[in-house]
């Protein structure tokens, strides 16, 4: 199963090929995408990405997750959430979000099991 390629990205919206819905924020992985609701753990910009934001693509099998900080860069990624992935043998990639969805697309392209959370705003 592939991953789903990000077809458009502007402030405050995300597009993913073949979902029908636009994303503020999202989460994708080989097969799938989803909202990502940073009510469901808590997250803020500060201290930022927390593992159960991440638990959910984890699981999906990814080899490489590419985290999106925002337009701005204003969301946090705190060096636990890398060690995470890290432990559990993900490769990470942590961008300004237009940056990591040319590289998460790139990456998908090539048929890497690649997954993603990706911040539009901020």
């Amino acid at each position: 199963m592939s991953s789903p390629n990000i077809s458009n990205l502007s402030w405050g919206s995300m597009k993913v090929q073949g979902c029908p819905q636009m994303y503020k924020d999202c989460k994708v992985w080989p097969g799938g995408s989803r909202t990502w609701d940073w009510r469901e753990t808590g997250t803020n910009h500060h201290p930022g990405v927390q593992p159960a934001d991440l638990e959910e693509v984890v699981k999906k099998g990814v080899q490489t997750l590419v985290i999106g900080r925002g337009m701005s860069e204003a969301l946090q990624v705190p060096t636990s959430t890398v060690e995470y992935l890290k432990k559990n043998g993900i490769e990470v990639v942590v961008l300004q979000t237009e940056k990591a969805v040319k590289e998460y697309n790139a990456l998908a392209a090539q048929g890497v099991k690649v997954g993603g959370v990706f911040h539009s705003t901020c």
